[in-house]
């Protein structure tokens, strides 16, 4: 977890015209079926594998063409910029902030209630990103793998209840604020 406070929002270090479409628009009904809920997200975007060599802690790539999805949040300001320059990388401009606006608590809900077919689908790759002839990268996809399935197993239960809990009261919870359940 991170030493921000819990009612810190990551887009207040969203720096970018947020009127620019390549931030949001017409990518939420391509949104990959992968992506963590939450305010980032990609629809289309490249198969190149550009994205970790930006946002290592924040992106992967998966799915039937191996296309870049947000497994994590970003919990930081420097994790948002990080994220902001893996989306200026991609050339389809799949990448999207508008998330906020298009998850509801419920759809939160059933992502986290589908986490089985999210973490066999993460082993298939695991074990893909791991045999011989697998490509090599700078920005290792297999640990990133192994990354957000501790994630899965960790943390992400309680940054999705947050998450929830700014869907409904529209701010991230203070320390002492009781989290919905999922």
């Amino acid at each position: 977890m991170s030493d921000l406070p819990r009612r810190w929002d990551p887009m207040t270090s969203v720096q970018r015209d947020l009127n620019d479409s390549v931030y949001h628009g017409d990518k939420w009904q391509d949104r990959h079926w992968l992506n963590v809920p939450g305010p980032f997200y990609t629809g289309q975007t490249d198969t190149c594998w550009t994205g970790r060599i930006y946002a290592p802690r924040n992106v992967l790539y998966g799915g039937e063409h191996y296309n870049e999805f947000v497994y994590r949040q970003p919990k930081s300001p420097s994790e948002v910029e990080s994220l902001l320059e893996a989306a200026d990388a991609d050339p389809f401009d799949g990448y999207a902030c508008d998330g906020d606006s298009r998850w509801t608590a419920e759809a939160v809900r059933a992502w986290w209630s589908g986490r089985g077919e999210v973490t066999e689908h993460l082993a298939q790759l695991l074990a893909e990103y791991t045999s011989e002839g697998a490509p090599s990268q700078s920005a290792d996809p297999a640990e990133g793998v192994r990354d957000f399935l501790t994630y899965l197993a960790t943390d992400l239960a309680t940054d999705l209840r947050q998450y929830v809990f700014r869907l409904e009261n529209g701010l991230y919870p203070a320390d002492d604020d009781a989290l919905p359940h999922l």
